[in-house]
C-alpha cells in the first residue's frame, strides 16, 4: 500500500483512477489543480506523485520542475491525454527531462498503472 498524490482536472479520469488506486489498496489525496497540488505535495508526505501534465493555473510540468528544486524526494508518474495541439507524446516527452519516474499516456490500463507503480515503487 502506497500513500499518493493524484493531481488531476478530469473529473470522470480522477474518478476512476482513484477507484483503481483504491481497489489495490492505496491510500489516495486528490488535487484537481497544480496549485492545490503542489501545495499539497509540499504540506503532507506521499509515497508516490501521479499527475497529469495539462492542469489549470499550474501545469505537470511546472509542478515537477517546482518540486525538484525544492529538493522534493518522492517519485512522480507523469499522465497525459493531450490537447489542442500539444500531443500527450510531446508531454510527457517533456515530463522525461524534468525527471519523472515513469509516465503514462491517457487512456491506460489498470495494469500499464499497476506496472507503473510497482516500477517507481521498486516492487
Amino acid at each position: 500500500m502506497a500513500n499518493i498524490l493524484l493531481i488531476e482536472d478530469d473529473e470522470q479520469f480522477r474518478t476512476m483512477l482513484v477507484q483503481m488506486l483504491v481497489s489495490d489498496s492505496h491510500k489516495v489525496d486528490l488535487a484537481v489543480d497544480g496549485e492545490v497540488g503542489f501545495k499539497l505535495a509540499l504540506q503532507k508526505k506521499h509515497d508516490l506523485i501521479i499527475t497529469d501534465i495539462l492542469l489549470p493555473k499550474k501545469d505537470g510540468i511546472e509542478i515537477i520542475m517546482d518540486l525538484n528544486r525544492s529538493g522534493y524526494p518522492i517519485p512522480i508518474i507523469a499522465i497525459s491525454g493531450g490537447r489542442r495541439s500539444i500531443s500527450a507524446d510531446f508531454n510527457l516527452e517533456s515530463a522525461a527531462l524534468v525527471g519523472v519516474k515513469a509516465m503514462l499516456a491517457k487512456p491506460f490500463t489498470r495494469n500499464d498503472l499497476r506496472n507503473a507503480l510497482n516500477r517507481v515503487l521498486n516492487r
